[in-house]
């Protein structure tokens, strides 16, 4: 089972983390920390796996760094979803990066590393989000039309029963 998915730029900043096993927040930064140090010390031509570490839920895992299959799927996959994705579509677009990554991997499990499927996923998600921006545009809508009304005299006054309601002045809103 992944435990977690920490991805890191050169400068040692996580630009992604996902936790598949609760730790508290200061294990699950202890962890962040010492993992970058972890990598950061080895060599581009060295094996992508590292034994171990201090950290202590490392110590009977195993780190994979940047060319394994998994890695590889998430990264073509972001690569075709974004058109040469950079650090900055991290940053940007950080829902749909946990989105595409909650296609490969859920509760700490491989879901799919087929990156045809996913990118089919994704482009269903995108296609149903912009069905329903029309839903996120109707309270713009509800003013408009409210604007457009023509109402021959706008209420000074609302009389209901013992009830007298002075209407103050909404032109200066519509």
């Amino acid at each position: 089972m992944i435990q977690a998915i920490l991805v890191f730029n050169n400068h040692g900043k996580p630009r992604l983390v996902r936790f598949y096993q609760r730790f508290p927040e200061e294990i699950q930064q202890q962890i962040v920390r010492e993992t970058f140090h972890l990598v950061l010390k080895r060599d581009d031509n060295i094996c992508n796996f590292l034994e171990g570490g201090s950290v202590r839920w490392v110590l009977d895992a195993t780190l994979t760094g940047r060319d394994t299959i998994l890695f590889g799927v998430f990264v073509e996959t972001l690569d075709k979803c974004f058109e040469n994705v950079c650090e900055l579509d991290l940053i940007f677009h950080m829902d749909k990066v946990h989105y595409i990554l909650q296609e490969v991997v859920m509760g700490g499990m491989v879901l799919e590393t087929n990156m045809n499927e996913i990118v089919a996923q994704i482009e269903a998600q995108n296609r149903l989000e912009k069905s329903e921006g029309g839903l996120s545009a109707a309270p713009a809508r509800a003013v408009s039309a409210v604007k457009n009304i023509n109402l021959p005299e706008i209420p000074r006054n609302i009389n209901i029963g013992d009830l007298n309601i002075k209407v103050p002045n909404l032109s200066q809103f519509v």
